[in-house]
């Protein structure tokens, strides 16, 4: 349930990235591209942009601990734009799915898709009930 809510919270702030475009984020549904296919497109991305953030963010944190102890974590900025371009990277292949502009602007995108899941994962934590 925890992934799914994750699923649908990534798709979302991938929808938000397209729509402001100096960020170069754009979506690419699968045939025959309505509304539908449109909403079922950003939720498979938000799955997989999950995935990748899951997986082979873990493995650049493990290896780069040290970059990250001496930078004092402000290298996690650019990993969330490189996460973001290595899942754009993995859906060209289908002909459907994400595209991500340059460099910058998909480490910008990927500050801000961490910004809209901190704020989601305020709204939808689980309230600890009071004795």
């Amino acid at each position: 349930m925890r992934f799914l809510i994750r699923s649908i919270v990534n798709g979302f702030g991938i929808w938000v990235l397209t729509l402001i475009p100096f960020l170069q984020v754009s979506v690419q549904a699968f045939p025959p591209a309505d509304d539908l296919q449109l909403v079922l497109t950003l939720a498979l991305l938000g799955a997989l942009f999950g995935l990748v953030n899951t997986v082979i963010g873990t493995i650049i944190k493990i290896v780069a601990f040290p970059l990250f102890v001496l930078t004092l974590g402000l290298i996690s900025l650019l990993l969330n734009g490189v996460l973001l371009m290595i899942t754009a990277w993995i859906t060209s292949f289908w002909g459907w799915g994400l595209s991500v502009g340059d460099f910058w602007p998909a480490v910008l995108a990927g500050i801000l898709l961490s910004i809209i899941n901190w704020l989601f994962g305020i709204l939808l934590r689980p309230q600890q009930k009071r004795r």
